[in-house]
């Protein structure tokens, strides 16, 4: 089965087994994610197990080098269909020799899709099965249309956070994490959307005060994305007029742009013994 549904009357979506990735998310009908046309081929991948790039796009673990490409690999693997009914599905992934030639950890990663009448919540549990800790970082990377409904304008648009954020953003240079932190274009908890805020690619808030966010503008469906178990936001679209608008939940991001160590060592890793678990999740709220 490459893909399935979930629907509950007003709320519909659906997701692919390969990347275990959403690809649909409708109400009414209608579609609110963005349907990977030529600017972005993507609706929502799941980012593992890096978040951004790591230095020349090199893992580092004892005296060994493996090539780890931006995100990581779980966008570009198929999942396994654990369980699937009319509201929830899961999906899981784990190491396998391909995995391990670029990733040499014992791993487990499981997403749950629950639909219920006011949203989606997606659940996302990372097992570590093997004999030595697990380092490893989690994104999500879902993708909505901006503007969220023909004849409005993309400049109507905005993100208002659960709570003031005025601590400093950060940016990347280079596919790498900058060294510097920015001012934040975040007005009290308002940051208005237009396509200038991403010229220098993504706004990433490292250490966000809020555990929510709501998208939308006048006139539109209003999208609040809340998450928990994630400890940094991107939010990110292409400057050239792309009518999409990516926000991100992630544990994790880029390489420093001066670490070029031990991959364990990266600064943002969230770090299993063996046999631990931890769960990340996210929420989309609709209304």
């Amino acid at each position: 089965m490459d893909r399935h549904t979930l629907s509950n009357g007003r709320l519909g979506a659906a997701i692919k087994a390969d990347g275990a990735e959403l690809c649909s998310l409708t109400l009414d009908g209608r579609e609110l994610l963005w349907q990977a046309g030529p600017e972005w081929p993507r609706h929502a991948p799941v980012l593992f197990p890096i978040v951004g790039r790591l230095k020349d796009n090199t893992l580092r673990h004892r005296g060994r080098t493996y090539r780890m490409t931006q995100h990581g690999f779980a966008r570009d693997r198929r999942f396994a269909w654990e369980e699937h009914t009319p509201t929830l599905c899961r999906l899981s992934l784990s190491d396998d020799a391909q995995t391990r030639a670029l990733y040499p950890f014992a791993f487990r990663l499981e997403l749950i899709f629950e639909l219920d009448a006011e949203g989606l919540t997606i659940r996302h549990r990372i097992t570590n099965p093997g004999d030595e800790a697990l380092p490893a970082s989690l994104g999500v990377h879902p993708a909505f249309l901006w503007p969220l409904q023909g004849g409005v304008p993309k400049e109507a648009h905005e993100l208002l956070f659960e709570t003031d954020e005025p601590a400093p953003i950060r940016r990347v240079d280079g596919g790498l994490l900058s060294r510097h932190p920015e001012p934040t274009p975040v007005e009290g908890r308002r940051l208005p959307l237009t396509e200038g805020l991403f010229t220098r690619d993504a706004v990433i808030l490292d250490r966000p005060a809020s555990r929510s966010v709501r998208y939308g503008a006048p006139g539109t469906p209003s999208l609040t994305v809340s998450w928990e178990g994630f400890q940094e936001l991107g939010i990110w679209s292409k400057p050239t007029g792309a009518p999409f608008l990516c926000i991100e939940p992630w544990h994790g991001h880029a390489s420093p742009a001066d670490f070029d160590g031990e991959f364990a060592d990266k600064p943002g890793l969230l770090h299993l013994t063996p046999g631990a678990m931890r769960e990340l999740s996210y929420r989309i709220a609709v209304r």
